[in-house]
């Protein structure tokens, strides 16, 4: 009677074959493989967790790569995270820095607002600077130009907001009317709007989300970590914490 591996190796033999590339699974022969799933698949009908624990170990293998490569990646591009351009809200001084990346046409970046609303007035000391990523199509440029041309009158969040909110509308008509609408210089703004420095910031944008392999929006930046999605304020919070107390 053959005696089967106790459940540890079982785990680890299971992670190695799901994997299925990499030093540990090269080392195996044809013939050595057969033999480890022929013990794996007799362990599994006795004990059928030993896959499911395999899967979640393979999983959290990943993800610790994945936050090593972001924090790597995070470390390169420190100097260039936040510029003196990029508009911002909170407290200008705060000692903890969220960088948002936000497309203007994003219904989870319009979800994510009264989350980071909510969170910005009950933590005073948090810096939240805007990356415009326009990566839905021309009419999330547009708005991006828009929002960026406003930022030259002072009213990059009143824009913003309203842009934001009708999406399904972001046209050079429907900027003008809004421009008018808070007051502001309108045809300046259209003028803005095409000057090659606009879209220059909005290329550095995109470059460094591509350097952060940022792949949608809406996402963060705060400390060391990349956050992707919208998150809600108590994660906000549980973040900005373990960053304030990282650097104490």
């Amino acid at each position: 009677m053959r005696l089967l591996p106790r459940a540890p190796m079982l785990l680890a033999l299971a992670t190695i074959l799901l994997a299925g590339s990499g030093a540990n699974a090269a080392e195996f022969s044809a013939a050595q493989r057969a033999e480890i799933v022929s013990i794996l698949r007799e362990a599994l009908k006795t004990d059928p967790s030993i896959l499911r624990d395999a899967v979640a170990a393979l999983q959290s293998d990943d993800g610790e790569r994945e936050r090593a490569a972001a924090r790597a990646a995070l470390a390169a591009t420190r100097d260039i995270l936040v510029t003196p351009d990029d508009p911002v809200a909170g407290n200008p001084a705060g000692k903890v820095t969220i960088v948002e990346f936000f497309d203007v046409r994003c219904p989870y970046c319009l979800k994510l607002e009264p989350e980071m609303a909510a969170f910005l007035a009950r933590d005073g000391d948090v810096r939240l600077v805007y990356k415009d990523l326009p990566i839905l199509g021309a009419a999330s440029v547009l708005g991006s130009k828009a929002l960026i041309a406003a930022q030259k009158q002072n009213a990059y969040e009143k824009m913003r907001d309203i842009v934001m909110r009708n999406p399904s509308d972001i046209s050079r008509a429907s900027i003008e009317a809004a421009a008018r609408k808070l007051g502001l210089d309108a045809q300046r703004l259209l003028a803005d709007m095409d000057n090659p420095t606009v879209q220059a910031r909005i290329d550095a944008n995109l470059r460094l989300a591509h350097q952060l392999n940022i792949q949608g929006t809406p996402a963060m930046v705060v400390g060391d970590d990349v956050l992707p999605g919208a998150v809600s304020a108590a994660e906000l919070a549980r973040v900005v914490a373990q960053t304030r107390a990282a650097r104490r």
